[in-house]
């Protein structure tokens, strides 16, 4: 490796990580060899939880940045998910940043989770940060709930890295105030991408900081056509399918694509036989079938075919405003010639 690749991230465990939690290990370190930036952790209430896998890949690794993108901030106690990030960030010497997000929201009603909102997002903030500094907060009554009393430690002054995974407008701008990394959701179109980037950019700059602070993340799907037909397509069509599944409507709202098309989605009866997440669930034929019901201009806002042609498309996302890229859906070994490709274009242009 020549170089260490710090605008470029990564997923551990990308997707509904069929093969175990156990695989973070050697991923992980994988990422951290290749020459990756960060490596992303999502939560999924099964078998990823991410306070475990943000310990495990803290403590196997020496360089790269872990990072959750995300977890919920109402789904621990403020004063757990304070010390466990104060935790990871002296146990990695620095390296992590928490990250939370909204969430799903039929999810959290199914399963009693309250609804969470920007507003509860912004106060929990400033609490984390506060918390951080060692302060005493006495009496908190503010949209994330009331507490008579939330302290860790007096000595603290620790300076921790907030991200948010922003979808809205409300949130992006949230992001743009109150947090230093914010992270976008896979499939944004060209202009999705310039407009998201544009709101985080302009809070921050209204809030009186310098929007060079707030990095914003493009999350590509990078899928290159070295791999087999079947694992592409579960990589692209069934990911952004089950994205469809939990947050559609969003979903076409943000990209200003033609709402008949999901409806034609949700009503085809072999969507609609699925049990669950169709990139979790379904079988090669079924999605080879749901293929037909995905535009291709859904599915063009990803780095796919030769590794050279994914190096042309995350470039792509530099030009139009993201300050760092994700390679989303694939593990770093599935990723590997098409960062090989990725190192090679940037060093020959150093040196030049």
């Amino acid at each position: 490796m020549s170089t260490t690749l710090d605008e470029l991230g990564y997923y551990l465990l990308a997707g509904a990580a069929s093969t175990g939690p156990a695989a973070l290990i050697e991923e992980a370190r994988q990422g951290e060899e290749m020459g990756f930036g960060t490596a992303f952790i999502s939560e999924r209430w099964n078998v990823k939880e991410a306070a475990s896998l943000v310990g495990a890949a803290c403590a196997v690794t020496e360089r790269i940045q872990i990072a959750t993108a995300a977890t919920n901030h109402n789904t621990r106690h403020p004063l757990v998910t304070a010390s466990w990030a104060t935790t990871m960030h002296r146990l990695s010497g620095g390296r992590f940043t928490l990250g939370i997000g909204r969430g799903i929201a039929p999810m959290q009603a199914a399963f009693g989770v309250p609804p969470v909102t920007t507003a509860q997002m912004e106060d929990w903030a400033q609490v984390m940060r506060r918390l951080w500094r060692g302060e005493a907060i006495i009496g908190h009554d503010g949209p994330m709930g009331r507490y008579p009393a939330l302290v860790l430690d007096p000595d603290f002054d620790e300076d921790i890295r907030l991200g948010l995974v922003a979808f809205g407008p409300k949130t992006l701008a949230l992001g743009g105030r109150s947090f230093d990394d914010v992270i976008l959701h896979t499939y944004f179109p060209p202009e999705t991408l310039r407009r998201c980037v544009d709101t985080v950019k302009i809070a921050a700059e209204r809030a009186g900081r310098d929007p060079a602070d707030v990095r914003v993340w493009s999350c590509l799907a990078t899928v290159g056509d070295h791999l087999p037909e079947p694992v592409r397509l579960r990589k692209t069509v069934a990911r952004l399918s089950s994205y469809l599944q939990g947050y559609g409507d969003l979903m076409v709202r943000t990209n200003r694509w033609d709402p008949a098309v999901l409806q034609r989605f949700r009503n085809d009866p072999v969507v609609t036989s699925i049990p669950g997440a169709i990139d979790a669930k379904a079988t090669d034929e079924q999605i080879a079938h749901i293929a037909e019901l995905i535009p291709d201009e859904w599915l063009a806002a990803s780095a796919t075919g030769s590794p050279d042609a994914c190096v042309d498309r995350i470039r792509t996302e530099f030009d139009l405003g993201a300050d760092r890229v994700i390679l989303h859906g694939a593990s770093p070994r599935e990723l590997e010639p098409i960062v090989t490709a990725y190192r090679s274009r940037r060093d020959a242009e150093e040196i030049r």
